[in-house]
C-alpha cells in the first residue's frame, strides 16, 4: 500500500509542477503524443507476444509496476515472469490513450477494451482494467518508467 500511496503522491507532484512548467502546447505536440501512443501500443504486443527485446527497450531500468492487487513489479521481475510464462498476456487491446506532455515527461492513461492475462495457468485478470502510466524521454527515447493499473475481475 506504501508503493501505491508513493506512486499517487510522486504522479500529483509531477502534475503539480504543471503550475511551474506549462503543459506543453507546442506545434508539435499532437505528433509527440502519437508518437507515445504508438509507443504504449507497441509496447502491450511486446508484451502479448513475449517479445523480450521490444519489451525490454522499451521499460526504462527502473521500471515498476503496480497491479490492481497493488502487487509491485520491478522490470527484472516483470520481464523474467513473462519470458517464462508465469505471466502470460493473451489480448491487451487499449482503448483511447489520453497523453499529458511535461517536456521529456509523459503521463497517459487509458482503459482496457479488452484484456486477458494469466498467471501460472490460470486467469488472473480480465475485463476493463483503468492505466496510468508514466513515459520518461531518456537519451532521446521515449521508455515507460511507472505503471500503475486498477479494477478489472481477478485475483
Amino acid at each position: 500500500m506504501k508503493a501505491v500511496t508513493q506512486f499517487v503522491g510522486t504522479l500529483i507532484l509531477v502534475l503539480s509542477a504543471n503550475s511551474f512548467i506549462s503543459c506543453s502546447t507546442k506545434p508539435n505536440d499532437e505528433a509527440v503524443k502519437d508518437t507515445i501512443r504508438s509507443i504504449e501500443r507497441q509496447r502491450l504486443r511486446s508484451l502479448v507476444e513475449a517479445d523480450m527485446v521490444t519489451a525490454r527497450r522499451l521499460h526504462a531500468d527502473d521500471f515498476e509496476l503496480i497491479t490492481p492487487s497493488a502487487e509491485i513489479y520491478s522490470k527484472e521481475r516483470y520481464m523474467k515472469e513473462i519470458e517464462s510464462g508465469v505471466l502470460d498476456y493473451k489480448t491487451w487491446d487499449p482503448g483511447e490513450i489520453t497523453v499529458r506532455l511535461y517536456g521529456d515527461v509523459a503521463v497517459i492513461r487509458y482503459e482496457d477494451v479488452r484484456l486477458e492475462v494469466f498467471q501460472k495457468g490460470a486467469l488472473a485478470r480480465s475485463g476493463v482494467v483503468r492505466h496510468t502510466d508514466l513515459y520518461e524521454k531518456r537519451n532521446g527515447q521515449w521508455q515507460v518508467v511507472w505503471s500503475h493499473a486498477s479494477g478489472g475481475k481477478g485475483s
